[in-house]
């Protein structure tokens, strides 16, 4: 993998984590409220709404995609913090887990985005950096694609017989937000 890539991946990363702990500053970690089939149609709103400007090539509200996959992201690590915590069951019956300090977001935080790094680097490797001659239309679409398959997965109560689970198609969504947010900032979209 290029140094170029890897510098591109840590850049976009880290424009997320700010907005992500300044939002988290503002509000804590009130997201804890949230069950995990929430937090999936969190992101799939925002992939929505991406998919929408894409086809009408225009917003009214004065925000473009950036910030959307910006949030898929933020979004995204959101979802694997509660995975891992175990204490909001998917079949939304149960009460969501206690507020979480800076100190233990920001350890789920880098673990997470660490992990879809490196989950990157081996398919980016194997893949030779196909992902730079695709559409930022595509991420939309395999990022929705991913979603279905999450939701699938919630209504089957987490349970798979020979598929991935949640975690890896939220590290898959991370990897393309941050694809389409490196090809958005090379276009000058940042």
């Amino acid at each position: 993998m290029s140094s170029k890539t890897t510098t591109q991946y840590a850049n976009a990363v880290e424009k997320c984590k700010d907005i992500f702990f300044k939002k988290f500053q503002d509000y804590g970690s009130s997201w804890r409220m949230l069950r995990s089939t929430s937090v999936t149609d969190q992101v799939f709103i925002k992939a929505q709404r991406i998919r929408s400007i894409e086809q009408k090539g225009e917003s009214k509200i004065d925000e473009g995609i950036l910030p959307e996959f910006m949030g898929i992201l933020n979004y995204s690590i959101i979802a694997l913090i509660q995975l891992e915590l175990d204490d909001v069951v998917i079949d939304e019956e149960e009460v969501v887990g206690d507020e979480l300090s800076l100190d233990d977001v920001s350890s789920y935080y880098k673990k997470h985005t660490e992990h879809a790094e490196s989950l990157m680097m081996s398919k980016n490797h194997d893949y030779d950096e196909a992902w730079r001659d695709m559409r930022v239309s595509s991420f939309t679409d395999l990022i929705l694609t991913k979603l279905m398959r999450i939701k699938q997965i919630e209504e089957n109560k987490g349970e798979t017989i020979v598929s991935e689970g949640i975690d890896s198609n939220y590290y898959d969504i991370i990897n393309y937000a941050i694809f389409a947010l490196i090809q958005l900032a090379e276009k000058g979209e940042s």
